[in-house]
């Protein structure tokens, strides 16, 4: 299997990585702090082309392929994980279509989300489930050309801005999650569906997190995706192909850690000379760039697996699942390791927030819980051999 970039893929790294540098890493501390959604954000990303990477040539998107999507992620993320989550939640929220609309649906919806003139969400999760992703209870009831939905959903990135949301709800309760769930994708401003509770959160603080609300909200009986009793088989499948973005997420913030402070340890002086120089210091550096590097070639090998299977309701192999089960899992753990290691290296200033590093720890840790959190990983992984 041949992983290495091509040279298209390396100008995009650059172009991304030039882009973050000056532009989206003079404010990150001050997004953080502020804790709000940046639009200013998004408006960036629209205008580089860098929501529709992935996105089929033919609903507007650039057609580059999931690895492209994986290296404008990381790049973005090594400065600022709440911009580098803009891509990765428009993946996600857009793949049940993707995976699963109709010609008609796909019309209807993909151009303005490949352009990023609309955001997209998925909304899942509920209280009642977290890791348990089929114990939801959210029910959409036919009655006419429409479903009626009602339910609460929790956690929901971009939830509160999004323009389509592709929501789970049981259509057969007395078949359970499993068999009895479908998919709907929902428009802002349909009647009956609000945004709740908005989430402070310990980091990525300037992604929307918030909880979605459906009350008696008439959802046209067109907007179902693959029909009654898909929705578990589209959840699933979204998750294998949008897992590895998470870990692109995850890998970025390692990198853009350990950057900062190894730059740190060249040029801090202590006992007469560089603590680079000292072997405490040196073999912590040593050990992240390793971690770091290992989930890269991981990451990257999974995306170019991924990337030549069609994005539709085909089953993947248990080998691929596995893969993409391990690249997120080993990403989000290598960022949590390489986070608190680097805000060793700085000691009390790895502690304060005039340094990038604690907000890099904080930023890590979610990526461990949200998109399958590593237990779960761990479960899906073994139950592949």
């Amino acid at each position: 299997m041949q992983y290495g970039l091509t040279e298209e893929q390396i100008l995009l790294r650059d172009t991304v990585r030039k882009l973050a540098k000056e532009k989206v890493e003079p404010g990150a501390a001050a997004r953080d702090q502020k804790g709000e959604f940046s639009w200013e954000m998004v408006g960036l990303l629209r205008e580089n082309g860098l929501f529709g990477v992935d996105f089929p040539e033919e609903h507007g998107g650039a057609g580059a392929g999931l690895l492209a999507l994986i290296i404008v992620c990381e790049e973005l993320s090594k400065v600022d994980a709440s911009t580098g989550m803009l891509p990765v939640a428009q993946e996600l929220g857009t793949l049940p279509i993707l995976l699963a609309g109709n010609p008609d649906q796909k019309k209807k919806f993909l151009s303005a989300l490949a352009a990023g003139e609309k955001l997209s969400a998925f909304a899942l999760t509920e209280a009642s489930g977290g890791s348990d992703v089929a114990a939801f209870r959210s029910r959409a009831v036919k009655k006419g050309d429409s479903y009626v939905l009602n339910g609460t959903k929790t956690f929901i990135t971009n939830g509160g801005v999004a323009d389509t949301v592709t929501v789970y709800a049981l259509t057969d309760p007395a078949k359970g999650g499993h068999k009895g769930s479908s998919v709907f994708v929902v428009e802002k401003g349909t009647k009956g569906f609000s945004v709740g509770k908005h989430e402070d959160k310990l980091g990525i603080r300037s992604s929307e997190t918030v909880e979605l609300i459906f009350e008696d909200c008439p959802v046209p009986a067109e907007n179902i995706l693959a029909g009654e009793g898909m929705g578990f088989a589209i959840m699933m499948k979204t998750l294998d192909f949008s897992r590895p973005a998470v870990g692109a997420q995850a890998l970025g913030i390692a990198a853009g850690a350990f950057e900062y402070s190894l730059n740190y340890a060249k040029e801090r002086v202590a006992f007469g000379k560089p603590i680079i120089a000292q072997q405490g210091v040196s073999f912590k550096l040593a050990d992240m760039a390793l971690n770091i590097e290992a989930a890269r070639q991981l990451l990257y090998k999974t995306a170019s697996v991924l990337q030549e299977l069609p994005k539709d309701m085909s089953r993947l192999s248990p080998e691929t699942i596995r893969l993409s089960s391990m690249s997120k899992c080993f990403c989000a753990d290598t960022a949590m390791r390489v986070t608190v290691e680097a805000v060793q290296v700085l000691g009390g200033y790895g502690y304060v927030k005039e340094y990038p590093v604690e907000r890099y720890l904080r930023d890590a840790k979610i990526t461990q819980i949200y998109e399958g959190t590593n237990e779960i990983q761990r479960v899906v992984i073994m139950s592949t051999y």
